[in-house]
């Protein structure tokens, strides 16, 4: 790919996600998510696999539903209300929506059968795009939205924390079990929102420090599998050394970072 257009692309993500963060209109705010999306269906798509265009395929149809939906119900609140404020959600009808439309793009259960299919035929700096930076602006507008529904937010939290513990434990390969590692890390954090947003900020600050680290290092090691991790000592013998550390770090394991969050 030309580093014009690379250079181009990165901007426009950039600044979707600059524009959902400070947009405190509805419509602004999908302009953001959207821009979000087309930037980087090319970077998925650049090195003209198969498995890299069914992963842009399956991503961009999923938020094409996603955006869909948000739109729909952000119009129907302006229907009900009169309201394009992002914190005016008054009637139940179309917060749910929207709560189910942000699930649906950041890719939480039960809504998350897209996220490990589009990672596993993605390369590792793509996924780690996928995995982090595209996560910020739809948990912006969750983080703003004080009206939606408890209930459901609940249930979002716990099948994703279950579905996410469970479904990373018969994969041998590494991005699944990275998409699977961050569906059930947004899940705590759903449940967090409710009750404590900041701890949440924290939470979504500690797997994003720690997601970037793991994906560097795989990155570094050229590792797309767990046995190929594991024949990696002699191309890097610290960052091999330094991997399960990491890896228990993103599982929670005291007295690591990734233990913080959880024992606040």
């Amino acid at each position: 790919m030309s580093p014009y257009i690379l250079t181009i692309l990165l901007l426009t993500l950039g600044l979707g996600t600059t524009t959902t963060f400070a947009s405190s209109h509805w419509l602004l705010a999908w302009m953001g998510l959207e821009m979000n999306t087309l930037a980087i269906l090319p970077l998925m798509a650049q090195h003209h696999h198969p498995r890299a265009v069914e992963a842009a395929t399956k991503y961009f149809l999923t938020q094409a539903a996603a955006a869909a939906m948000l739109l729909f119900a952000t119009t129907t609140n302006a229907w009900l209300s009169g309201q394009w404020e992002t914190t005016q959600l008054s009637h139940p009808l179309p917060s749910t929506m929207i709560t189910l439309a942000l699930a649906l793009k950041i890719g939480l259960a039960p809504l998350h059968a897209w996220l490990p299919e589009v990672l596993q035929g993605l390369d590792l700096t793509t996924a780690l795009v996928l995995s982090t930076w595209q996560k910020l602006a739809p948990f912006a507008l969750l983080f703003q939205i004080q009206s939606a529904p408890s209930t459901l937010m609940i249930i979002l939290g716990l099948t994703s924390a279950l579905i996410g513990g469970w479904g990373g434990l018969n994969q041998t390969q590494l991005r699944k079990m990275l998409a699977y590692s961050s569906i059930a890390h947004l899940g705590w954090m759903m449940l967090v929102l409710q009750f404590a947003p900041s701890l949440m900020m924290i939470a979504l600050s500690t797997y994003l420090i720690m997601t970037l680290s793991t994906f560097l290092i795989f990155k570094h090691t050229t590792s797309l599998t767990i046995n190929a991790l594991a024949t990696s000592w002699p191309k890097a013998p610290v960052l091999t050394a330094l991997t399960p550390l990491v890896l228990l770090s993103l599982g929670g394991l005291p007295p690591l970072t990734g233990f913080g969050p959880k024992w606040l």
